[in-house]
């Protein structure tokens, strides 16, 4: 799916703890290449692969990667690319990159839950985890910065889910790519999932700044795009959170 002709929304199947579904990563088009924002889950380089095939891409042409925060469905193909393009430039916000290169432990991604995985996903999180001091990350974002890619860009900081968790604000499209701050389930926009949210109210708080954009369209990592009012509906979430 196209909108405008700078951003491309990518459709990549998934198995989750919770069952098959579809997340969406976004790639961003400039002359000097392609900016991916998130590299879905671990084991999943060539449907990432294929993803940007189908929407006329290759994936030679990306020079960076947006980072919006540390879970391994958004981190989980970081070191496949680079492996492939050791050249790509990764971004992300000073709060996650600690845990991205290892200094930390992830909030999430424990090891009991490592336990838990079957064989192949266990043996893919710890490769992960081993190889996480490699990472180098050419720029550390800051709240509200602006950057050029894909015609132009916000960084919003919306903590909670993780601590360094971005959602990014796309002004010419009036387009908000909200990573996992906001979900559409069964065709409905809703706050961030409480299962999956260490510090729900900080999450939920979050909210507040998504609210003074000027926000026509959204698209969750998690359920896809939602065009319905949506102003309107984020003033809705926000009451019903007090």
């Amino acid at each position: 799916m196209n909108i405008g002709t700078q951003l491309l929304i990518l459709e990549i199947p998934m198995e989750s703890f919770f069952g098959k579904t579809t997340i969406y990563p976004v790639l961003l088009k400039d002359e000097d290449g392609l900016t991916l924002i998130d590299t879905g889950m671990l084991g999943q380089l060539e449907p990432l692969r294929k993803a940007i095939s189908d929407v006329g891409e290759d994936i030679s042409r990306v020079k960076r990667i947006i980072l919006t925060h540390q879970d391994i469905d958004h981190i989980g193909n970081v070191h496949a690319l680079l492996d492939l393009l050791p050249n790509t430039a990764l971004l992300a916000h000073k709060d996650d990159v600690p845990y991205m290169t290892g200094e930390r432990p992830f909030v999430k991604l424990t090891p009991e839950r490592i336990k838990q995985m079957d064989t192949v996903l266990k043996q893919q999180a710890e490769d992960m985890i081993r190889r996480l001091p490699d990472l180098r990350f050419a720029h550390i974002l800051e709240d509200g910065e602006h950057l050029p890619y894909g015609g132009g860009i916000q960084i919003i900081h919306t903590p909670g889910h993780t601590p360094g968790h971005i959602s990014l604000y796309v002004p010419a499209q009036k387009l908000l790519l909200a990573a996992d701050e906001l979900l559409v389930v069964e065709g409905e926009l809703v706050g961030p999932a409480e299962s999956a949210t260490p510090d729900m109210p900080l999450a939920l708080k979050s909210l507040d700044k998504l609210t003074v954009l000027d926000v026509e369209k959204v698209l969750c990592y998690h359920g896809g795009y939602y065009d319905q009012n949506v102003q309107a509906r984020l003033q809705t979430l926000c009451q019903e959170r007090e």
